[in-house]
């Protein structure tokens, strides 16, 4: 058998956990079209062949790397970059050539720091001009440190099988680490505390978004239907006001989309209780950072 970890890396928004749920044909992870959307790493299992041999990927689909403005950003920068040492292939997903900032030079030199096999993946071909896609392809092509250079568009599935094929290439003979029937390690009240996140990312308004965290504080499996309760957490007064809405239905709209897609999700009817509680400046704070479970407890 061969089986291989995947760092999924890149910028924020090119499109890393839509190419992982792409890959594993299920949403595991959530995805908008606002930066900064994944916030931990996100393991996904992708079971298959290569060569007549079984084969087990385990994609970890990382956080944006960006400047840092506050000690989450921090974290989530930290957790993407470490992913280069844990893993046995990278994937570096861009969307355009560099842009002038340091911020891709600066993934591109950590890139070269480690001798993990690495592969670019040009994402959004569909939305590239022929020759942008040339100049990008050349461009990182001219940098000598891809083994493989791929153009996907992982919205639309297009070739995507070619990374997954060509990440099996390099994939060591090892253990099955997970069952095959897995397609992600996370708990069920993590993925339902992100689907709710997700909503409010797509509901809200741009100020507000990177605000918010949210908490599951109670889930109760019953015979016919699971009885959740979530508290959205955000930073300041005005914000509370903007997630509620007028009459409550922002609210209301967020929790019916999170709850059709939690039902997918456990399989069965689901009653989902929505709670708005401000807590200041939370993402500077290292025990909310713990609580909300963006920090290892110490």
């Amino acid at each position: 058998m061969r089986s291989a970890f995947v760092g999924i890396i890149g910028r924020p928004n090119v499109g890393k956990s839509t190419l992982l749920n792409a890959i594993l044909g299920e949403k595991v992870a959530i995805a908008t079209n606002k930066p900064q959307t994944t916030r931990n790493t996100i393991r996904g299992i992708y079971n298959g062949e290569t060569a007549g041999e079984p084969l087990q990927l385990v994609f970890l689909d990382t956080p944006g790397i960006h400047k840092a403005k506050h000690k989450l950003g921090d974290y989530m920068t930290g957790m993407a970059l470490e992913t280069l040492k844990e893993v046995d292939a990278v994937l570096f997903l861009v969307d355009s050539v560099p842009d002038k900032g340091p911020g891709d030079a600066w993934i591109i030199e950590k890139l070269k720091e480690v001798d993990t096999p690495r592969f670019l993946v040009i994402n959004k071909i569909d939305l590239m001009e022929p020759d942008e896609y040339l100049r990008t392809f050349e461009y990182y092509q001219g940098l000598g440190i891809f083994k493989e250079i791929y153009g996907i568009s992982a919205k639309n599935g297009v070739h995507v099988q070619d990374v997954i094929d060509g990440v099996a290439k390099v994939a060591p003979e090892g253990p099955q680490y997970f069952p095959e029937d897995m397609i992600t390690d996370h708990p069920e009240r993590f993925l339902t505390a992100e689907i709710i996140r997700e909503k409010l990312l797509l509901y809200l308004e741009e100020e507000v978004p990177h605000g918010v965290a949210v908490e599951i504080e109670s889930f109760e499996e019953g015979e016919d239907i699971t009885r959740i309760g979530a508290v959205i957490y955000c930073e300041r007064k005005s914000h509370k006001s903007i997630i509620i809405g007028k009459g409550g239905r922002k609210l209301k709209g967020v929790g019916k989309a999170a709850r059709e897609d939690i039902e997918k999700l456990l399989g069965c009817k689901v009653f989902l209780s929505l709670w708005v509680k401000i807590k200041e400046r939370w993402r500077d704070d290292d025990i909310a950072l713990t609580n909300f479970g963006y920090r290892e407890k110490s």
